[in-house]
């Protein structure tokens, strides 16, 4: 992969040209939802993602297949579940032979480059075959590991180190809009039109520095944020001297400056005169909670863990839509061949959300599934309204991809209790509501190609207060219903 700019020959302005448009991905590592202006963060974090969310396609409720980054990873590449795959942890390595976006991508001519942390192999540098087909490379299987804030080394197409310049998450952008620019001029030279490329860049930030446990921001980037305001579920969950006091400054500025490169790729784009020919997906692989819902940064089912970002831009997202429906990280893979035009695997488990712009009244299901691993083994079907949580208490996470026997375990009203701070399970109030949940995440794991579970319902507990499910409302706040494209 190129990795330094050539003297190139200016192309003519041709503005907005038919054919197959460019993909662009952007993925984070540990980058909770709220962190965005469009989700209520007030420290004008996001401006960049946040226009992108009001002109382009915002999806409001949008979660991770999984809360550990290999998994979560594979869904996204594959369309697939963990359980699917194989990769339902970290250190298991996409099998090889499973198709990618890469794959049917470039079947269908694109040129493809990934970019950054890929953590879907069991070797750095990457060996060639497990590069998810790929046709142009330039990065690091665990690039927390192979860098770190203003260090950072990935590897080119020969396995060879690269020494990238400056903050790590602007390094990586630099390289992107260095891939773009050669795939947009190597056409245009060769006189056949706009490159349709895919490119895939996955950076680390806002994640933590592993070996020294922080979150290393630009110089005077933690400065600005550190102490100003907490989302309420940190605020509530921990104490003076805990993991959020101490990181969030730092977490705040990196995910500021993401926010900026994300505004200098958008702007490349946009001088280069493919702009209007670029979808460009933005999101991140799981949420962060800093150890208030166990020992470590994720592998919970809180929305701390499971919910993330998501907006696209660009051809067939244009316009300020908004899914308020929940969407997975199974669904991006689908969601992008269909905008591009090209069919959508069978194989595929997730599905386009493109319906929902395109038919009101469009069928979309209120609820996604999400597996658990590694912390547990669990599984979560996440409503609007509901959080229902069960674990199988005999497992071991680390080897067992699922259970025959789960319990329930967490049972949160989303609605009333938006930060999952009163955990309703086994509440008698409640039990008919957790029966119906229960039905239902049964279902799910059966078509994720799971066994059909026994799960067990959690010991009674007896209602505090005047906590009651009101009939009126309850089975509309469960049942599935019909959704479609829902302007600004």
């Amino acid at each position: 992969m190129t990795t330094s700019p050539d003297r190139r020959r200016a192309p003519a302005h041709a503005g907005h040209r038919p054919g197959r448009p460019n993909v662009i991905v952007v993925l984070t590592d540990q980058q909770r939802w709220d962190s965005t202006g469009v989700h209520g963060n007030p420290l004008d974090l996001t401006p960049v993602f946040d226009r992108m969310a009001a002109q382009g396609t915002h999806v409001e409720q949008a979660f991770t297949a999984n809360p550990v980054c290999a998994p979560a990873r594979s869904a996204i590449h594959t369309g697939r579940y963990g359980t699917a795959t194989g990769v339902f942890r970290n250190a298991l390595p996409l099998p090889d032979g499973e198709p990618t976006l890469a794959h049917h991508f470039g079947a269908a001519g694109y040129r493809t480059g990934y970019i950054g942390k890929w953590h879907l192999a069991d070797a750095d540098p990457v060996p060639s075959g497990q590069r998810g087909g790929y046709d142009q490379w330039l990065g690091a299987n665990l690039l927390e590991f192979s860098s770190d804030d203003y260090r950072t080394v990935v590897y080119d197409d020969d396995g060879e180190p690269v020494l990238l310049p400056g903050y790590r998450s602007d390094a990586l952008i630099d390289a992107a809009i260095r891939f773009a620019g050669d795939a947009t001029f190597a056409r245009r030279d060769a006189g056949t039109g706009p490159a349709p490329f895919f490119l895939f860049v996955s950076l680390i930030e806002p994640h933590h520095q592993n070996e020294v446990d922080s979150y290393p921001a630009p110089e005077g980037y933690a400065e600005r944020y550190q102490g100003r305001w907490l989302p309420p579920d940190l605020a509530a969950l921990s104490g003076p001297g805990s993991a959020v006091h101490q990181h969030i400054g730092g977490y705040w500025g990196q995910v500021r400056r993401v926010d900026e490169g994300l505004g200098r790729l958008l702007e490349a784009l946009r001088s280069l005169d493919v702009l209007d020919d670029t979808i460009v997906a933005f999101t991140s692989d799981h949420g962060c909670h800093f150890k208030t819902r166990n020992g470590e940064y994720k592998r919970s089912c809180h929305d701390a863990s499971i919910r993330v970002p998501l907006a696209i831009r660009g051809p067939g997202f244009d316009g300020g839509g908004r899914v308020s429906r929940p969407v997975s990280g199974v669904d991006l893979a689908p969601t992008l061949l269909d905008a591009a035009g090209l069919p959508v695997p069978a194989r595929m488990q997730g599905r386009s959300i493109l319906p929902l712009l395109r038919t009101p009244g469009a069928s979309w299901p209120d609820d996604v599934f999400v597996q658990v691993s590694e912390s547990e083994l669990g599984r979560v079907l996440r409503t609007s309204r509901w959080k229902y949580y069960v674990a199988a208490p005999e497992a071991d996470p680390w080897h067992d991809a699922s259970a025959d026997r789960y319990v329930e375990t967490a049972l949160y009203d989303l609605v009333h209790d938006p930060y999952e701070l009163v955990n309703l399970a086994g509440v008698e109030t409640h039990r008919e509501v957790a029966d119906e949940l229960r039905q239902r995440l049964s279902g799910r794991m059966v078509e994720a190609g799971e066994a059909k579970p026994v799960i067990e319902p959690a010991p009674p507990v007896a209602a505090t207060g005047q906590r009651r499910v009101d009939p009126a409302v309850r089975g509309d706040s469960i049942r599935p219903t019909r959704l479609g494209h829902q302007p600004r």
